[in-house]
């Protein structure tokens, strides 16, 4: 119990220490327009044994004939049973500032009711984006690292045989249009917004370039102007401006998980004098009944069963703790960990101190 209770204060001790310090903007906050975008698209799976769509999936087999019929071959949909085949979806991410040629691993799903896709080969699968325009052509080797065999009686199936990946499957065919480009106002939007975080990245920025260069308007963005001297260099003016280092700021704030036990408290987390005691009440009942019964070859009395309950009742002896008003977390921790509590104690513990008030802290169970 003690060994748990001193991992969680070194685990709280290091992550105060590490908020404590200076973060770069480039990990605070993101700039508009600078984002990557999802491409969707459909496609078939072709060279499976025996493990792909049945006949009850009629699109991939329709699928197929339209395929067919592209490269010259004329056929109907009645005359096609194909097993070998896989009607899929194609996914895949596009960054910002993707130019043509570069290459993206794309995740292949099955669509139908194939049984595996391992071992398949992608056949060329266009990926449109959001405005329906096509940005990649996705094709290749399906990796799924798993298998699935089976017969009536038994079934061998490790990880998800439907679904896998084309490591660098896709070719960009479409560039994304370039939102720095003749831009002379920025727009720089934080990844969590706070008031204090804002602000001093408006110092920092400012005192950097000597200049009132950003400002913010609220606590989720800061506007910055590209500087005379930076004119028609923005990426010089990101770079400079990214390298940049803020000491971010948060609202206090408590995290509980009851599945598992785990609690995640910030730095800035404060208490207000409470006292403070947990003990748990064990009590266990245990009925053993007897049988009383006359002497072989009597010719009176008669068996009956009697009663016999043991009970047994414990508690634990716990001692009163008094926290100060404005104790740190690191002392919430060790006057807790006097009291000898399990992590699970206390997730009740703190959230009995939010109930009666004295937790000036965000409290969030998950």
């Amino acid at each position: 119990m003690k060994n748990i209770a001193s991992i969680i204060i070194c685990v709280l001790v290091l992550c105060a220490a590490s908020a404590a310090q200076a973060v770069r903007i480039k990990d605070l906050a993101s700039f508009e327009g600078v984002r990557d975008n999802q491409l969707v698209g459909y496609g078939l799976v072709v060279g499976l044994n025996g493990s792909g769509d049945s006949d009850q999936a009629r699109f991939q087999t329709q699928s197929v004939v339209n395929m067919l019929e592209r490269m010259g071959i004329t056929t109907s949909i009645n005359d096609i049973k194909i097993k070998n085949v896989a009607a899929v979806m194609v996914t895949a991410t596009l960054p910002p500032f993707a130019k043509q040629g570069n290459r993206l691993d794309v995740l292949v799903s099955s669509l139908g009711d194939a049984k595996s896709i391992a071992g398949g080969t992608l056949i060329m699968a266009p990926l449109k984006g959001a405005d329906n325009q096509i940005y990649a052509v996705a094709q290749g080797s399906v990796l799924t690292n798993s298998f699935a065999f089976g017969g009536q009686g038994a079934t061998a199936l490790k990880n998800h045989p439907t679904a896998g990946r084309v490591p660098n499957g896709a070719l960009v065919e479409r560039e994304l249009p370039n939102t720095l480009t003749g831009k002379s106002v920025l727009n720089l939007n934080l990844n969590n917004s706070d008031f204090t975080t804002a602000s001093r990245i408006v110092t920092a920025v400012n005192d950097k370039f000597k200049s009132p260069v950003a400002v913010s308007s609220d606590p989720g963005s800061v506007t910055l102007t590209i500087p005379a001297a930076y004119a028609n260099r923005a990426v010089e003016f990101v770079a400079a401006l990214e390298r940049l280092e803020v000491k971010p700021d948060s609202a206090a704030k408590v995290v509980l998980n009851e599945r598992t036990g785990t609690i995640v408290m910030g730095e800035s987390v404060r208490i207000s004098t409470v006292a403070i005691t947990h003990g748990n009440l064990s009590l266990v009942i245990k009925e053993t009944p007897q049988v009383s019964q006359p002497a072989p070859l009597s010719k009176t009395g008669e068996t009956k069963v009697v009663p016999r309950t043991d009970l047994k009742v414990e508690e634990e002896n716990r001692r009163l703790m008094v926290l100060q008003e404005g104790a740190s977390i690191g002392d919430v921790v060790r006057a807790l960990n006097l009291l000898g509590v399990t992590p699970r104690d206390l997730i009740s513990i703190l959230q009995a101190v939010k109930a009666a008030g004295a937790l000036q802290a965000e409290l969030s169970i998950i």
